[in-house]
């Protein structure tokens, strides 16, 4: 049996200017509605891994779906909104206050991690969400022996510590990468 996690492809939203909060809480919205760039060449060990999947599985947002169709065209896709990538929450700041996409990610995710969930899926409620993803997971590969999900960044390191925590053994260690793939093994 084998689990293999992939992070979806760079997004087509690429808008990098200075912007309010209110503003960053708008380019979520977009970065969540937008597919993804298409590549002239895939990392080998992650085409490998969707080809081999007997199941493949997306979250329910278009970057997602939209890599799995990327990686291997006409293939029946599980979406499921349990393996969306974790929420931002909303901040409220004087619209003067003006950074970039990048930073006000880093700087909610940095509230986000301290307890701050303002208006989404706190910390302890996405690992829970996490733990329940990787039993779904499991339950899949005892069914269908090779299971790929092409999902999202932080939400797949969670997946990928759950995994671990029972039992299963990470063929290298996972990372934010755009079409980075780690696949999971259960350890005997």
């Amino acid at each position: 049996m084998e689990i293999s996690l992939i992070r979806h492809g760079r997004s087509l939203c690429v808008d990098d200017k200075r912007m309010s909060c209110t503003a960053f809480k708008k380019w979520v919205e977009k970065y969540d509605s937008s597919g993804v760039v298409t590549e002239h060449n895939y990392p080998k060990q992650t085409v490998a891994k969707i080809n081999n999947a007997n199941l493949v599985i997306t979250s329910d947002l278009k970057r997602s779906i939209h890599s799995a169709q990327l990686l291997k065209e006409e293939m029946p896709l599980l979406s499921d909104s349990m393996f969306r990538e974790v929420e931002l929450p909303v901040i409220h700041v004087p619209a003067r206050v003006k950074l970039k996409p990048n930073t006000w990610a880093v700087m909610v995710r940095c509230l986000w991690f301290s307890g701050y969930s303002n208006s989404c899926e706190s910390f302890k409620e996405a690992k829970k969400r996490a733990e329940q993803a990787a039993q779904s997971l499991i339950a899949y590969a005892k069914e269908h022996q090779f299971v790929t999900v092409v999902g999202h960044g932080f939400f797949n390191i969670m997946i990928a510590k759950e995994l671990q925590k029972a039992g299963w053994n990470a063929d290298q260690k996972i990372n934010g990468k755009h079409w980075n793939c780690s696949a999971y093994t259960l350890m005997k």
